[in-house]
């Protein structure tokens, strides 16, 4: 009977501790900090918090005594952390490079229920009806700023890769007003290409990917050598692709009159609504129209959810090893001062503040590392430029984003494993039985 009600109360505490650390994870810094102040006035003015604060006062100053040891749950964590740091910086950075492309004064129209632009196929008289919908900016002249496009996979050889390693690219035909749809397309070096030529405009992130990306070369699309005219600079997933005249992909890969996307400059955020209605109640179309913002943002939704669970899975892996490291280290710890906590608890010092002792020692341990390995990965991964496959096809180049908001919850994940890793010794140095703690000791 004994055993069982110790093994029940052992797994309520367990489960008492997973939900503690899952809340932990979930919540805001803002009720965070909350908990930080309630726990520091517990600790300043309540007679058990200041007696937790000298039994802590006393384990710090004896880490250095103990430095090998403290240096195991440091390094353990730091190493957790700076993996789970980069890989979901890694996600960060697609979703920002996606989300930046679009906005909410500017709309792309698909054929309906075509889940990106290389699955879409629009017909001439559905590209006009678009063009003329009410809610679409016109210039100066009373011309609608509407820019029909045609995308298309090819295949570019990999910088420095094999002879015969080839990548797949995003390939863009565009018309004039394709400029005045997304101003904030520069042209850093070179020029445009010219309407009705074989020539084309690459992106910087697609310079960097592939050989042959520079202006006055030729490369090889479809079966044609095209020219190299520009390299242009968008700060958005636009970087990633090669823009050339619509008419000319069109013929180089048999796609006749149809595009594939059109996407508009709305009169105003407040026109989207009306212009997606619009289309929505034309019998001439079926087509679905979202912002770009939109449209964008769900491009990055599923790729961006794969890498965080990669993360949270790696990461999750490499704490259960940490935190062994950690309860290790801290049951020796309680070992080597159980005299010590015996005396405290001998001269009235409660159960209480030696475990609030205990955890507050491991989990600064586990601050420094959390804050070592968010260093680390801010040094290494920030700004760092990857790959990978983006919308079905073509490979999108982004930067790694160490935000903020990433270091946090990597700071976050290294006080829950040393949350985890001092929480058992502390109840074993509390429990001990004072009479036997002085006799072993």
């Amino acid at each position: 009977m004994g055993k069982l009600k110790s093994f029940l109360g052992g797994l309520g505490l367990l489960l008492v501790v997973v939900l503690g650390i899952a809340a932990w994870l979930a919540l805001p810094w803002q009720a965070l900090l909350a908990v930080a102040v309630a726990f520091a006035l517990w600790m300043a003015l309540t007679r058990r918090g200041r007696q937790a604060g000298s039994v802590t006062q006393v384990g710090v100053s004896t880490i250095r005594q103990r430095l090998g040891a403290s240096s195991v749950i440091v390094i353990g964590i730091a190493g957790v952390v700076a993996v789970l740091v980069a890989l979901l910086a890694m996600a960060e950075g697609y979703r920002e490079t996606l989300r930046k492309s679009g906005s909410e004064d500017t709309a792309i129209v698909l054929r309906g229920a075509s889940a990106a632009e290389v699955m879409s196929t629009l017909a001439r008289d559905s590209v006009i009806v678009v063009e003329q919908a009410p809610g679409v900016a016109r210039d100066a002249d009373g011309r609608p700023i509407a820019s029909a496009e045609l995308v298309v996979a090819a295949n570019l050889p990999i910088k420095d890769g094999a002879p015969d390693e080839d990548g797949s690219v995003q390939l863009r035909g565009v018309g004039e007003r394709a400029w005045d749809v997304r101003p904030n397309l520069e042209i850093v070096e070179g020029r445009r290409f010219e309407p009705g030529k074989r020539e084309i405009v690459a992106g910087l992130g697609a310079r960097r990917q592939f050989a042959d990306l520079d202006v006055g070369k030729q490369i090889r699309l479809g079966s044609d050598l095209w020219t190299v005219a520009g390299i242009f600079r968008s700060g958005d997933a636009m970087e990633s692709e090669l823009w050339a005249d619509a008419e000319i992909v069109a013929a180089t890969y048999r796609r006749g009159s149809s595009r594939t996307s059109v996407t508009v400059r709305l009169d105003g955020r407040d026109a989207f609504e009306p212009f997606k209605a619009a289309l929505a109640a034309d019998p001439r179309v079926d087509v679905d129209a979202s912002t770009t913002l939109e449209y964008f943002s769900k491009q990055s939704e599923q790729m961006t959810t794969i890498i965080r669970i990669i993360g949270i899975v790696v990461g999750s892996i490499m704490a259960i090893g940490a935190v062994f490291g950690a309860l290790n280290t801290m049951f020796a710890t309680v070992a080597t001062r159980a005299r010590e906590i015996a005396t405290l608890r001998a001269i009235g010092f409660r159960g209480a503040p030696v475990v609030v002792a205990v955890m507050l020692e491991t989990m600064l341990l586990a601050l420094l590392g959390g804050l070592l390995g968010g260093l680390l990965a801010w040094l290494v991964f920030n700004g760092y430029t990857a790959s990978t496959i983006a919308g079905g096809v073509g490979q999108l180049t982004f930067q790694f984003d160490v935000s903020p908001a990433v270091l946090w919850t990597g700071l976050k994940w290294a006080l829950a494993i040393g949350f985890v890793g001092g929480l058992f010794p502390a109840l074993r140095a509390a429990r001990l039985p004072v009479t036997t703690a002085l006799r072993a000791a």
